[in-house]
């Protein structure tokens, strides 16, 4: 039985007037889904409100066998749809409530009319109930028959049945990253950040709200890598709905989507051009629909041609058809996928034609864009001979030829088939060079427009363009500039570094570094910007000596390059100052911090960002020592800058804050320290989002302070809270997962809660020698650590073995004067004098105390605690003689 006669069985078994029926009918079919209620009244010759009347008193006659009506305050349609569906497909009639809200986000549809799929439509809703996943798919991968707008059909018409959402995914980008957007966005989903992509997919799948759910995947083109990755085991209640041109196997099931029969050609050409226009000239549309291979999106175009000229009769654009297909003799003697293949073509190439040239200059021009919705304020940007275009009037022709989509407010996009198209046409083109010239120079500017620390608004408004950018960087880099060439790279990286997400940032690091050298030679200026911005993402990872490497190297070609006067060979100074301060070799940077001062000074005045940097690295270095007052004049100099030249809403200001907040931390100015942490922590929330890494660090610092002030609640809160980010943020195999747990640990041992700590202290340790390696820094702090707890525990015999383990690797990595040796060696000497091992306890503080003297001043915290602790030790010697 055929979904009218259905319908008009239910109108008689529902004891429907004639109006009701007629009303009724007019609404349901397939063919008017798209049609206003003002449309169809006018078809069946009432008023509006008339045809409103009817369908209420149809909705109150189903109400007697659908409960769901007479409750539903809103959804009457969706409901009686999803209703009749149910029973002309013989399943049971949906129950749940229809007031409920639908989570979705099913695109807009561009067809105007959507005729000749409704047998489709009902086999695809029962394939769906009887399968868990279901592609449609092309007869021999031919495009253009519809599938996406079949998908786009069938998820608007049974809205109601899947109760638990439909979740629409582009294979055009990452399938994983949109559903978990579309969790968090439409569900308030939040998946933990310790997980991997794959991991917070399966969360997501798992939290999912309650009722059958359509996950819609449009445009596969690699099944395995786009799809299964993500989706290979997930519930029954999640149908997956595919359109690709992959002929995928079992279990997949396959509705194989050919192009038009005969009759729903003709009914799709008439809904387009009218029913007098079609009955005058009948045979010839026959004859036209045929030409076209009954191809929907062939007979879209053709019709919408015929729209836009009344004057133009169909023998005419027949007769134009036949002549474009004039040297294709053999052309009914192919296959017929390989006939609306061509059908297709023609109709693009008669389309062009009647394009002005500055139209088909802007289809050129959008084929550049990569496959993603494009920023109509990109396309306005591109100029040709250095003078602006009339683009707007031409992106009109292209809208009236229905060769451009519009997406959404100042978004359009090329359908794949006619960006192939025109990227031909471009290959024709006398002024195809320059138009990759100048599309890639308008995406170098958005690039350069970036900043290096990025706020969550500049991030959302340069996400758009983010795709495009990478198509001149995977396709047309060959015509960005050799000035030009870094800021393709560094725009990507930033993109990402700027969210926290790193591990995407370092590729496009890299490759800038491989792109530059390769094109520009290892003897360029910006080779060496390359090698810096690749030394600050491996120091940002605690690979130091991989950073140190690179920074010599930029800075000995800076040198080389630029000479010693240039704010370049600055910047190389100060990071490389920045990487010995890290490694606590205090000596040698604050030669450099001091000399990139002096140098940006002046080369650039006191009045720019540059300079306050420096002092903001200076002044941290001297915090490091102990030199609080040189600091906190340097801070308080750098915060102000910062303010007059940034303002206050800045990421910048937010670091110096907590900068200051750290220094007044040391100091023991707890109030201080406590207002401007929590001011530095609002302003990231507010500049940056609650997700990015740098929250949880300043989540981190805040809790630092509360323990110092045994605010032990307040601290333990806090730290979970950025262990929490950081997991879901940058995934468990990170190492400032490591040092977040080893900061929980520490708060646990104070509180004296030595099991939850150990079992803390042990997962940072085993989790950064996995990441770095057993030669690190890093390791021996967390062996440190772990040494402090079990002498805590006087567990004395397995805090001395970490204890020299951890000396012992320090004084191999970091040299026999670095603070942390000395760190070592007082907690070394601590741990004999808890046991009364006093003659040797004295030699190790006398070691210790010395390099303090000498690396961080008399007057340092550490130095003063260690000297105590050797105090202390001699008084108790002498209570013994």
């Amino acid at each position: 039985m055929q979904w009218d006669e259905f319908l008009k069985q239910e109108a008689a078994t529902h004891e429907l007037s004639p109006e009701q029926t007629a009303a009724f009918l007019a609404r349901l079919q397939a063919e008017n889904s798209g049609k206003s209620e003002a449309k169809l009244a006018s078809e069946i010759n009432i008023g509006a409100a008339a045809f409103k009347k009817r369908m209420t008193e149809v909705y109150d006659k189903f109400a007697q066998s659908c409960a769901e009506l007479a409750s539903s305050k809103r959804g009457k349609l969706e409901t009686l749809k999803a209703y009749l569906t149910a029973k002309y497909n013989g399943n049971d009639i949906p129950r749940a409530q229809t007031t409920k809200e639908i989570h979705h986000n099913i695109p807009l549809s561009g067809v105007t009319k959507f005729v000749g799929r409704e047998t489709e439509l009902q086999n695809l809703h029962r394939l769906l109930q009887e399968n868990q996943q279901v592609a449609i798919a092309a007869i021999a991968g031919m495009g253009g028959v519809g599938k996406t707008e079949l998908a786009l059909q069938y998820a608007n018409l049974h809205r109601v049945t899947y109760q638990g959402g439909i979740c629409w995914l582009s294979a055009l980008q990452d399938v994983g990253v949109q559903l978990v957007q579309f969790a968090r966005n439409q569900l308030q989903l939040n998946p933990p950040d310790d997980l991997d992509l794959v991991g917070r997919v399966q969360h997501c799948l798992e939290k999912w709200h309650q009722g059958e759910v359509l996950l819609v995947i449009d445009n596969v083109t690699n099944y395995r890598d786009e799809v299964r990755c993500y989706l290979e085991s997930v519930p029954s209640r999640f149908k997956q709905l595919i359109t690709t041109r992959e002929k995928l196997q079992p279990p997949i099931v396959r509705l194989d989507l050919d192009v038009l029969t005969p009759l729903a050609a003709m009914q799709l050409l008439k809904s387009i051009v009218g029913r007098e226009r079609l009955r005058r000239e009948a045979l010839v549309a026959r004859k036209l629909c045929k030409w076209l291979g009954y191809l929907p999106l062939g007979l879209e175009l053709v019709g919408r041609y015929l729209l836009g000229d009344e004057e133009l009769t169909l023998a005419e654009m027949l007769q134009d058809l036949e002549k474009e297909r004039l040297k294709h003799e053999a052309l009914e003697e192919v296959p017929q996928e390989m006939v609306v293949k061509l059908g297709v073509a023609a109709a693009f190439e008669l389309s062009w034609r009647r394009l002005r040239e500055n139209a088909q200059h802007l289809g050129c021009l959008l084929s550049l864009f990569a496959l993603a919705p494009i920023p109509w304020e990109l396309v306005e940007s591109v100029t040709i001979n250095n003078a602006a275009q009339d683009w707007k009037k031409a992106r009109r022709d292209l809208l009236q030829l229905h060769l451009l989509q519009h997406k959404g407010e100042g978004i359009y996009q090329l359908h794949p088939l006619l960006r192939e198209f025109f990227q031909d046409k471009l290959t024709g083109l006398e002024q195809a060079e320059e138009f990759k010239q100048s599309f890639c120079w308008v995406m170098v500017a958005v690039a350069k427009d970036i900043p290096d620390t990025p706020t969550l608004q500049q991030i959302k408004d340069v996400a758009p363009a983010i795709p495009h950018l990478v198509e001149v960087a995977d396709n047309l880099i060959q015509y960005v500039s050799d000035d030009d060439l870094i800021w393709v790279f560094v725009g990507n990286a930033r993109f990402y570094n700027g969210q926290g997400l790193y591990d995407q940032a370092a590729p496009w690091f890299e490759q800038c570094l491989e792109s530059t050298k390769k094109r520009l030679g290892a003897e360029h200026p910006d080779v060496a910007t390359s090698l810096n911005n690749l030394a600050l993402l491996y120091a940002s990872q605690g690979q130091y000596s991989q950073a140190e490497a690179l920074n010599i190297q930029a800075l000995e070609l800076m040198r080389r390059l630029l000479g010693e006067e240039h704010p370049d060979v600055a910047t190389s100074l100060n990071n490389l100052a920045s990487l010995y301060d890290s490694q606590g070799k205090y000596s040698q940077a604050e030669a450099l911090n001091i000399q990139a001062l002096e140098l940006r000074r002046r080369l650039l005045g006191e009045e720019h960002p540059d300079v306050a940097q420096s002092l903001n690295t200076l002044g941290g270095l001297y915090s490091s020592q102990g030199k609080y007052s040189e600091a906190e004049r340097l801070f308080i100099q750098a915060l102000e800058l910062v303010r007059r030249l940034l303002g206050e809403e800045h990421p910048n200001v937010a670091i110096t804050l907590n900068n200051l907040a750290g220094l007044y931390r040391f100091q023991r100015k707890y109030s201080q320290a406590e207002a401007l942490c929590i001011q530095a922590l609002e302003l990231k929330r507010r500049l940056l989002g609650e997700e990015h890494p740098n929250v949880a660090t300043s989540l981190n610092n805040l809790a630092g302070l509360y323990r110092f002030q045994r605010k032990y609640s307040q601290a333990e809160a806090l730290c979970i809270q950025a262990l929490e980010l950081k997991r879901r943020l940058l995934g468990e195999e990170h190492p400032n997962v490591a040092t977040s747990l080893n900061n929980l640990a520490g708060l646990y041992r104070f509180q004296r809660k030595y099991s939850q700590a150990e079992a803390l202290c042990i997962q940072a340790l085993e989790l950064k020698r996995r990441l770095l390696g057993e030669e690190h820094p890093n390791v021996a702090t967390s062996l440190n650590n772990l040494a402090l707890l079990y002498n805590s525990q006087r567990k004395y015999s397995q805090a001395e073995a970490l204890n020299i383990q951890a000396l012992e690797l320090r004084r191999r990595l970091l040299g026999e004067e670095h603070p942390d040796v000395a760190q070592s060696l007082n907690n070394q000497a601590l741990l004999y004098a808890s046991q009364e091992n006093y003659s040797q306890a004295e030699p190790l503080f006398i070691q210790a105390l010395d390099i303090c003297e000498q690396r961080l001043g008399v007057n340092h915290p550490n130095t003063v605690t260690v000297r105590k602790n050797l105090a202390y030790l001699r008084d108790s010697l002498k209570s013994q003689q």
